[in-house]
């Protein structure tokens, strides 16, 4: 049995155990579906998904040409959801479900790992911070291996907290995670989870009977999910296999640096689970080297140490967020009561604004009143035209409604606070997804672009060569009309260009005549541009 006391001995969130489930599932597959692949991960993965449920399902492919920037774990299961579901959803949103199986994973190990570390009450509490979390809000809902690598790191530290217990079974569950880990976004994955391991077995707490028995297990199931995909592709494509493994070793290195961006993305991407993770720390300052706290700690410093030395994005930071969730968990509910009410107060007041401009938002494009900020709209977006959804208005009222109902009737909790900014998020994001996804959607997709260009090529326009093309277009091409384009010295034949270029570069090119330029609507910034051979 664990050694642990149940460290937030207050109620669980009145939502209780059925309530989180079901907000959970609101929140993973709002904005999943209904939309095309967006630039730039979205499209990107769907894309190599796509390749794969053509038939080659050991290279990632992109539009034809290999992309070995990640092994293809996510974009496998995205091509069987994809081939399993795609007579009832259009492809791109059935392979996009593999988003919420993988956070729907993630979450339930997040849930179980937080209530055998810190007791019952935070398991509940775990996931409503996970999806209150402001930097997991757009990654878990696009194409994105990052969740599969975050599904791999919550395994690991659910290992390591059993391994305590059980050394052979968390040892087991240990190499798991690396496994998964690595299959979702390489070595990067397994030496962060590696390293807040080996940091881990210092303690002694991890110094116990039957350890290298669990070291060994987690070896052999690591090594076991991890080779078979490197072997078989040095067998089958060897000079692909070595530029995928020389990309690995060049991420392991120093590819950022400290910088301003770094902290605000951490500001932004990290809240609300850092100030509350700060605040835990701060409760258990004279007893940092607890296991409780010192495996998420560690966890979160390995991390937070890997993001630094990388470029700053988003996805870099989606580790650091998993420790810190656990973190902020064990301090959610022992908030003094004059911060706890400055939190549940200033999350009412952001969200409920937030929804009104919503709403209004919707109105405006619906109705064209108020004419102002209709205008808002249609400038960025021309030729879009809204029309209303019977289906998508109620969603927005029911969301509406149960947002009200949770301000006016959530008893007074610890938990409160985090209940409610959870549920806020959730519903501006249902709200978001009811009331704009089609004019966002209008303005991100490259299927109106694709369609002028196939329009121009005729069905059979033979070799395309391409200059300045960025992957995502590439591959936004090729999904909606099978326009794929070669470089380099396979394009000197060729009969037509397409090449990627902003509205003030020169249109005349030597030796080519302009047939076609295109762009997203509304797009200032980018024009695709189809060229013909001069004669």
């Amino acid at each position: 049995m664990p050694d642990l006391t149940d460290r937030n001995p207050a109620p669980a969130p009145s939502l209780a155990r059925y309530g989180v489930i079901l907000l959970c599932a609101i929140w993973l597959l709002a904005g999943v579906v209904g939309h095309d692949p967006w630039k730039v991960d979205d499209v990107l993965h769907l894309g190599v998904a796509y390749g794969m449920a053509g038939g080659d399902w050991l290279v990632p492919r992109i539009a034809g040409d290999p992309w070995l920037v990640s092994p293809p774990l996510y974009h496998w299961v995205a091509a069987l959801c994809g081939k399993l579901l795609g007579w009832l959803l259009p492809w791109h949103d059935a392979a996009r479900l593999a988003s919420v199986l993988f956070g729907a994973a993630f979450l339930a190990i997040l849930s179980r790992m937080a209530g055998q570390l810190l007791g019952a009450s935070a398991a509940l509490a775990a996931p409503l911070l996970a999806i209150g979390t402001l930097g997991l809000l757009v990654p878990l809902h696009e194409a994105q291996p990052a969740i599969v690598a975050m599904t791999g790191s919550i395994i690991a530290l659910w290992g390591l907290s059993t391994w305590r217990q059980a050394p052979l079974r968390g040892g087991a569950i240990f190499g798991a995670g690396l496994g998964v880990g690595f299959l979702g976004a390489g070595l990067d994955s397994v030496v962060i989870s590696l390293a807040a391991g080996l940091i881990l077995a210092l303690h002694p707490a991890w110094r116990i009977r039957g350890s290298l028995i669990a070291w060994l297990a987690a070896a052999s199931l690591a090594l076991l999910l991890i080779l078979p995909w490197p072997w078989l592709l040095q067998q089958q494509a060897p000079s692909l296999f070595e530029v995928w493994w020389n990309a690995e070793l060049a991420s392991l290195g120093l590819r950022g640096g400290f910088s301003r961006n770094h902290l605000e993305l951490l500001a932004w991407a990290s809240w609300p689970v850092l100030p509350l993770a700060l605040w835990s720390l701060w409760l258990e300052r004279r007893h940092l080297l607890k296991p409780q706290t010192v495996l998420p700690l560690a966890a979160t410093l390995v991390a937070l140490l890997a993001f630094f030395a990388d470029v700053p994005r988003p996805t870099a930071l989606m580790p650091a967020l998993v420790p810190l969730t656990l973190l902020a968990a064990a301090g959610a509910s022992r908030l003094r009561r004059g911060a706890a009410n400055a939190f549940d107060w200033f999350g009412m007041m952001t969200f409920t604004l937030v929804a009104a401009q919503i709403w209004l938002g919707g109105i405006a494009m619906l109705t064209g009143e108020p004419a102002r900020v209709a205008k808002n709209f249609s400038k960025p977006a021309p030729g879009f035209v809204a029309e209303a959804s019977t289906i998508a208005i109620v969603l927005a009222i029911a969301a509406t409604v149960c947002w009200i109902a949770v301000m006016l009737r959530t008893p007074r909790s610890p938990w409160r606070a985090a209940a409610r900014w959870s549920v806020g998020l959730t519903t501006i994001w249902v709200l978001l997804m009811a009331l704009w996804l089609p004019w966002i959607d209008y303005g991100k997709t490259y299927r109106s672009a694709s369609a002028d260009l196939r329009e121009t090529l005729g069905a059979h326009p033979g070799c395309i060569a391409r200059r300045g093309l960025g992957l995502a277009q590439r591959a936004s091409l090729d999904y909606f009309n099978g326009i794929r384009t070669v470089g380099s010295s396979r394009a000197k034949d060729c009969r037509y260009l397409i090449a990627q270029a902003t509205p003030r570069t020169e249109k005349d090119l030597p030796g080519w005549t302009l047939v076609r330029e295109t762009s997203r609507p509304g797009d200032k910034s980018e024009r695709l541009r189809l060229y013909r051979r001069a004669d």
